[in-house]
C-alpha cells in the first residue's frame, strides 16, 4: 500500500473531510483536530499499515506514524484536501475545547503540574524520615530539625507556590504572583495551623471584627487570589502609562490584593476549602471500604474524560491539613487494574503489532501514567477498560478497608511505595497492589480479550524473493554498533518521559537526555535521513542499520524554530561527534516546554539488542547505545 491510499484510509478512518477541522504533524505523529471524536473508527485507525498507535492527548486525536513517514503522510493527506495549522495553532484550539467545567480543571491542572514535583519530593522525604523511626533509629537534635525542613517546607509555602503558578497560567507577573502569595503566609500573621490546634494563639482581629490568620496549607483560597490577582494586574496594565508601569502597576496590585485577600478572599474560601475538606473525608470514611468502591471505580473513567486534575487539589488539602493521603491508595488501586488489563490482553494476544504496544504502555501504568494503557489498548478493545473498572474499584474498597494513606502524593504504583515506609503501611501497601493487580489481569484474560481471526494469506514466490533479496541485500551492515551519547547532562530512563509516545516505547528503544549545553553532536558515522525545517528533530542512519530518532525537547515543534538552530540537511553524510543541531534551553524554557532529548532506535524490531549503556550525569561522545543484530 502506498502513502496516498494510506492517506485515503486515515481520512475515511477520521470520519471524512468535513469531520477534520485541521491537521498538523510533529517528528513521530499526525495531529488531527476533528469535528467529533465519534465519527472516528478508532479500529481501522489502528490498522492501517504503518500506523504504530493512536491516541487521544490535549485535544488532538494523534496517530503514530514514527519519523521519516510521518511527514509523507502529512503531505499526503494535505494534497488530498485536509485543512493545515501550525501544533501551536491546534493547542490554542484544544485549550478551547470542552465545556466549561473541563476548562476550568483542565486550567486547575495546568496550575498545579509545576507545584506537584515539590510535593513529591516532599512525601519522599518524609517517607525517609519514617523509615529511620520504624528503623528504630529516630533522628534527633540538628538533623531532626533539618529533617523538618525537608518535609514541612513545601506545605508552608503552598498557598505562594499556588499564586503564583496562577499568575504563571493566567499571564500576570510572576514575582508578583509569588511576594502575593507570601504576604498571604506572612510571619507577623498567627499559624493557621497552630490556630487549629486550639492553642493559646487566637486569630488577629482587624479593625475589631474581621479575623484573620495566615494561610498555611491553604489551596483554594490562594487560586482564587491568583487569579483575581492577574487579571486585576493585567487590567491596571493597560490603563497606566508606560512610563509609570514599571512604578505604578506593581504597587496597585499588591496593595489592592493584599488587602482583598487577607480580609475577604482568604477568610471566605478559607471556609469554603473546608467544608470541601469535610465532604470528601466523609465520601473517604464511608462503612465497609464503599469510598474506596467508589472513587477506584470512576477513578479511570474521569482520567478519559480529562477533569482528573481536580484530584491534584484534594490531595493537596488532605496531605496539608492532614498529613495523610487516603486518595493515593485508592488511585493506585486504580491505575493498577488499568495496567493489569493492558498485560493481560498482551500475554494473550498473538498479534506481534498488539504485544509491542501493550507491554511498554503497562510499565508506563505502573510507573503512574495510565494513558498509553487507555487509549492505545484497553478502551480500544472496551471490555479490558470496563473490566479493570471493576478491579479498581474492588481494589480501592480493599485499601479503604485497610486504612491505606500516604504521607504525600504524585507517585503511585512502583514509585507510590516510598509513601507508604514511614507510616507502617508498606505491607498493606504491597497487598493492595498484588489484589489490585489479579482482579485486573484475570478478569481481562478470561473475559475481556479474544483476538480477532483474520484471514492468514501464504505468501507468494515473489514475495519470498523479494524477502531473501532484502535479507541479502542488508548482510552488508555492521551486525553490532556503539552508539555515543549525542548531548551532554543527566541521562534520563525512556520510561520517565513525560510524554506517552515516547516513554509507552511505542516508537522504539533508546534512552533521553536531560541536557546541560544546547549543542547535539552525531552518536555515530551515519547518513542524514531527515533534518525537520523546525529544527528540533532529526533522522539519521548508521552503519548497522539503525534508524535514530533525535528528538530535542517535548513538543517543541510548537515553537515553529525558534530558538533551534540546524547545522545539517537530509543526504548529509556525518561522523560521530559532528554537530548536528543548536539549541536555546532558555527558550524552550520560556515557552513552558520540557529540553528533555530523547534518542530512539525507530526500528528497534530489527535488532535482537537494543540497551543502555549509559547512565547518571554525562558528556558528548561516551558509550550510550549498544545495537546488535
Amino acid at each position: 500500500m502506498n502513502n496516498t491510499e494510506i492517506a485515503k484510509k486515515v481520512i475515511d478512518a477520521l470520519g471524512g473531510r468535513e469531520n477534520v477541522r485541521s491537521v498538523a504533524h510533529c517528528a513521530t505523529r499526525l495531529r488531527v483536530m476533528v469535528v467529533d471524536e465519534g465519527k472516528i473508527d478508532k479500529d481501522t485507525v489502528e490498522d492501517i499499515e504503518k500506523v504504530q498507535g493512536a491516541f487521544f492527548n490535549s485535544g488532538q486525536y494523534q496517530i503514530i506514524f514514527g519519523t521519516g513517514t510521518v511527514n509523507k503522510i502529512y503531505d499526503e493527506v494535505v494534497a488530498l484536501g485536509l485543512p493545515t495549522a501550525t501544533t501551536g495553532e491546534q493547542k490554542a484550539e484544544a485549550a478551547k475545547q470542552g465545556n466549561a467545567f473541563q476548562r476550568a480543571i483542565r486550567t486547575f491542572g495546568d496550575v498545579f503540574v509545576p507545584i506537584i514535583p515539590a510535593i513529591v519530593a516532599t512525601g519522599l522525604f518524609m517517607g525517609l524520615r519514617g523509615l529511620f523511626a520504624a528503623l528504630e533509629m529516630p533522628l534527633t537534635g540538628d538533623l531532626n530539625t533539618y529533617s523538618q525542613i525537608l518535609t514541612d517546607t513545601a506545605f508552608i509555602v503552598l498557598p505562594a507556590l499556588v499564586v503564583w503558578s496562577t499568575f504563571r497560567v493566567f499571564g500576570g507577573n510572576q514575582t508578583i504572583g509569588i511576594v502575593l502569595g507570601m504576604m498571604l503566609i506572612a510571619g507577623q500573621l498567627p499559624n493557621a495551623w497552630v490556630v487549629a490546634s486550639g492553642g493559646d494563639v487566637k486569630p488577629l482581629m482587624f479593625f475589631g471584627f474581621i479575623p484573620v490568620v495566615g494561610l498555611q496549607g491553604s489551596v483554594l483560597p490562594a487560586f482564587i487570589i491568583g487569579l483575581i490577582g492577574a487579571k486585576f494586574e493585567k487590567a491596571v496594565r493597560k490603563v497606566v502609562p508606560e512610563v509609570l508601569d514599571l512604578l505604578v502597576t506593581p504597587f496597585i496590585t499588591l496593595f489592592v490584593m493584599s488587602i482583598l485577600g487577607l480580609f475577604v478572599i482568604g477568610p471566605v474560601f478559607h471556609v469554603v476549602e473546608n467544608y470541601i475538606l469535610a465532604a470528601t473525608q466523609a465520601i473517604l470514611n464511608l462503612p465497609m471500604g464503599l469510598g474506596g468502591l467508589l472513587i477506584g471505580g470512576v477513578h479511570q473513567v474521569i482520567v478519559v474524560s480529562g477533569v482528573h486534575h481536580i484530584f491534584n487539589f484534594l490531595e493537596a488539602q488532605l496531605v496539608a491539613n492532614t498529613g495523610a493521603n487516603p486518595f493515593n491508595a485508592i488511585i493506585t488501586a486504580a491505575m493498577t487494574a488499568q495496567g493489569a488489563a493492558t498485560v493481560a490482553v498482551g500475554v494473550k494476544t498473538k498479534n506481534p503489532k498488539l504485544k509491542a504496544l501493550a507491554f511498554p504502555a503497562a510499565l508506563s501504568a505502573f510507573l503512574g501514567i495510565t494513558e498509553p494503557a487507555i487509549f492505545g489498548v484497553n478502551l480500544r478493545f472496551r471490555k479490558p477498560f470496563l473490566l479493570s473498572l471493576i478491579a479498581g474499584a474492588i481494589g480501592g474498597a480493599f485499601a479503604s478497608i485497610l486504612g491505606l494513606a500516604g504521607n504525600g502524593m504524585g507517585v503511585t504504583i512502583i514509585p507510590g511505595a516510598t509513601l507508604y515506609v514511614g507510616n507502617g503501611q508498606l505491607f498493606q501497601y504491597i497487598l493492595m497492589v498484588v489484589v489490585s493487580f489479579a482482579l485486573g489481569f484475570a478478569l481481562t484474560y478470561l473475559f475481556g480479550y479474544e483476538d480477532e481471526e483474520k484471514e492468514v494469506k501464504k505468501p507468494s514466490a515473489s514475495t519470498q524473493e523479494t524477502a531473501e533479496t532484502l535479507e541479502e541485500a542488508e548482510t552488508g551492515l555492521v551486525a553490532e554498533e556503539t552508539l555515543v551519547s549525542p548531548l551532554s547532562g543527566d541521562v534520563v530512563a525512556l520510561e520517565n518521559v513525560n510524554d506517552p509516545v515516547f516513554s509507552s516505547g511505542a516508537m522504539g528503544k533508546g534512552l533521553a537526555v536531560k541536557p546541560s549545553e544546547g549543542v547535539v553532536y552525531a552518536p555515530a558515522d551515519a547518513e542524514v535521513t531527515i533534518a525537520f525545517e523546525t529544527g528540533h528533530a532529526y533522522g539519521l542512519k548508521t552503519a548497522s542499520g539503525a534508524e535514530l530518532l533525535i528528538h530535542i525537547g517535548i513538543d517543541t515543534v510548537s515553537m515553529n524554530g525558534n530558538g533551534f538552530e540546524k547545522l545539517v540537511a537530509a543526504g548529509d553524510k556525518v561522523k560521530a561527534g559532528t554537530p548536528i543541531a543548536k539549541f536555546d534551553a532558555a527558550k524552550i524554557a520560556e515557552a513552558g516546554l520540557d529540553d528533555t532529548t530523547m534518542i530512539i532506535v525507530t526500528n528497534t524490531a530489527d535488532f535482537a539488542e537494543v540497551s543502555p549503556l549509559a547512565e547518571g550525569t554525562i558528556t558528548h561522545g561516551v558509550e550510550f547505545l549498544k545495537v546488535a543484530k
